[in-house]
């Protein structure tokens, strides 16, 4: 639900990054007639889905039979290659036009201003659009990876996130309590009971999910919101999308 809302939020044309986890499943709900140019930190523009196919990883035998079969320099770009992932690690295909390139030139991208979007997952984001989202304090990582600079690059921020922990806490928070990776950054939040924009006077829910009042939603929220005159119902999975 949190994928379908972000992808309906997008426009033709646009050039976007998308993080791990829920932001990798955007690319599966993109309307129907609208070009979205997906970027990968790995090198590449023009992702498309997620390719279909859960019985490649029933075993490790399965995927190694796979990757052989996909690895020739041919049209794999159009069924998928051993080298064609997302930043779940996910394998996918180009879409037409398509192009790959090395690291330098994707970073560059990423922070030279040049996304219209990035779509990032939260740990934590506060009242200021502050960002926590690269590392749990105490739990080992291999690093923040380009989520600084995707934060700090991208011309509008969407964080993708469930809009409370593990343990019932709300994940939008007053204050962020844990490492940033990126400050005032963040434009919108999308959960699955709410889209939020941040604004100067504040959090502002633009949407709600049709399962929760406003009373609700704000028990559930450390931050205080505010309701927007003109706010929506939230696209539910069961919606068409056009």
């Amino acid at each position: 639900m949190i994928a379908k809302n972000i992808a309906a939020m997008l426009h033709d044309g646009d050039f976007v990054n998308l993080g791990i986890g829920i932001p990798t499943m955007v690319g599966n709900y993109i309307p129907k007639g609208i070009s979205v140019l997906l970027h990968g930190e790995n090198g590449c523009i023009g992702q498309d889905k997620e390719l279909n196919t859960p019985e490649l990883f029933d075993t490790r035998e399965s995927v190694m039979s796979w990757m052989s079969a996909h690895r020739e320099e041919t049209d794999t770009w159009r069924t998928g290659h051993k080298d064609l992932n997302n930043a779940g690690d996910n394998f996918i295909t180009l879409i037409p036009g398509g192009c790959c390139f090395d690291s330098s030139i994707s970073f560059a991208m990423a922070r030279g201003g040049h996304l219209d979007a990035a779509v990032l997952g939260g740990l934590q984001v506060d009242m200021e659009g502050n960002l926590a989202n690269w590392i749990v304090p105490g739990k080992m990582i291999n690093g923040m990876g380009g989520a600084m600079d995707l934060a700090s690059g991208a011309k509008k921020v969407i964080v993708a996130m469930e809009h409370c922990d593990k343990k019932g806490v709300s994940k939008i928070r007053k204050k962020c309590t844990m490492p940033l990776t990126a400050v005032g950054c963040v434009d919108v939040i999308v959960t699955e009971l709410c889209i939020v924009e941040v604004r100067k006077e504040g959090l502002v829910v633009t949407a709600i999910s049709p399962y929760i009042t406003k009373e609700e939603l704000q028990e559930k929220t450390e931050a205080p919101l505010y309701f927007a005159d003109d706010m929506k119902m939230m696209l539910t999975l069961e919606e068409r999308q056009v």
